[in-house]
């Protein structure tokens, strides 16, 4: 038999795939394009990422055009509970069982950890756009993690370091006990120490608690100049009246390491006013992002979180890079969508790293005094914003996924 050429079967090969895709020949692997929206649609992150976030990956596909690869685009959602092994559970229905092609929103870290296995088995793309650990681009990460938003180190660089250096040196943290705030706390600890700084303990809250009380006395015992909440949602927002009611908060500054403009508008203004905070969205920062902000508040009721978003986001960065290389494939897909810099009101100066990792700029925001705010939406002055390079963790060699 007369051998054939590697190098020209190659060519006859990658030839046929281009006539294939410009033909419109690549499709859907299934027949359809089914995104999958895994929430807190009652609990401790309900109002972050809840039906907030099918809301946002709602209005993405609608933007979208609601159609790819000729068929229309499908959304499924449910509730993870907060809980890894009912999350794992759900994920590995959808994508195993009903052709669900990426799953996104995911607001708790060990739901992420727990569906990103899931979806990695079986070579399905994970938007993770709620979640805080960075260890999904570095000890767990895998080639078909996309890691939207922000992460502890972003929080950690730009909250803390500023902190530090303006004389701030002692630090006592309340940390949620889950993957999540030990991550958090973990970061933080080492920015603190980096700038001279010093930790003096930690406590930590069940997630859910909602007496902080014996946690907030410890608090005030450790003689900080700073208790970190390293928590967030609700239980950033009943520490803080406990900090409030305990007096702790005319002792001592208090940071809330991951706040959101849902906890920010439940606080009271005489409380928090002029606290300092790190977030990858205002939705009041310009035109571009006032305007998506007004259309989320007008179909969702309440005014968005970064979380809404950054899903928002991730969900049109996949879409696109579907429709660009004429398939839903996983492998096909995040290729592109790493070639490509997502741009959009949320995404600026961005960009998708080999890693999975989106960096892009960070806010520095302040918190206004109530005679400063001209709406109920109006909640944060922008100090500074943080250049993307300087946010972020740099990317580790066994997480280049290129």
């Amino acid at each position: 038999m007369k051998k054939i050429n590697k190098s020209v079967m190659s060519a006859v090969v990658s030839g046929a795939l281009a006539a294939s895709m410009a033909t419109g020949a690549m499709a859907a692997t299934d027949g359809q394009v089914k995104l999958g929206i895994l929430a807190d649609m009652g609990g401790t992150y309900a109002d972050i990422c809840g039906p907030g976030c099918v809301t946002a990956a709602q209005m993405a596909v609608e933007d979208f055009g609601g159609e790819v690869l000729g068929k229309k685009i499908e959304i499924v959602s449910a509730d993870s509970q907060l809980k890894p092994d009912i999350a794992s559970s759900i994920a590995r229905k959808w994508v195993e069982d009903e052709g669900v092609d990426t799953i996104g929103g995911l607001v708790s870290s060990a739901v992420s950890g727990a569906v990103s296995k899931v979806n990695a088995d079986n070579k399905k793309i994970t938007l993770i756009s709620g979640s805080a650990s960075n260890t999904f681009t570095t000890k767990t990460c895998n080639p078909y993690n996309v890691h939207w938003t922000y992460n502890v180190v972003a929080l950690a660089n730009g909250t803390v370091k500023p902190m530090v250096q303006a004389g701030k040196k002692k630090w006592f943290f309340i940390t949620a006990d889950y993957s999540f705030g030990h991550a958090l706390e973990g970061v933080a600890s080492k920015v603190i120490k980096a700038n001279g700084g010093e930790v003096a303990g930690h406590v930590r809250a069940p997630l859910g608690t909602t007496d902080f009380s014996s946690y907030i006395l410890q608090a005030q015992a450790s003689g900080a100049d700073v208790v970190a909440l390293a928590n967030a949602g609700n239980d950033t927002v009943n520490a803080l009246k406990a900090a409030t009611e305990f007096g702790l908060t005319e002792q001592m500054d208090v940071a809330g390491l991951l706040v959101f403009t849902q906890n920010a508008q439940a606080m009271d203004p005489s409380v928090a006013a002029g606290m300092r905070l790190t977030t990858g969205f205002y939705w009041d920062l310009d035109d571009k992002a006032r305007d998506w902000g007004k259309r989320f508040e007008q179909r969702h009721g309440r005014i968005p979180s970064m979380i809404h978003a950054g899903v928002y986001s991730s969900t049109m960065h996949y879409l696109n890079a579907v429709k660009a290389t004429g398939t839903d494939d996983s492998d096909v897909v995040i290729k592109k969508m790493k070639q490509t810099k997502p741009e959009d009101f949320f995404s600026r100066n961005a960009e998708l790293r080999p890693d999975g990792r989106m960096v892009h700029d960070m806010l520095y925001v302040e918190i206004k005094k109530a005679a400063e705010r001209k709406s109920d939406g109006d909640i944060y002055k922008v100090i500074e914003v943080i250049p993307a390079a300087d946010a972020y963790n740099p990317m580790q060699p066994q997480c280049n996924f290129s």
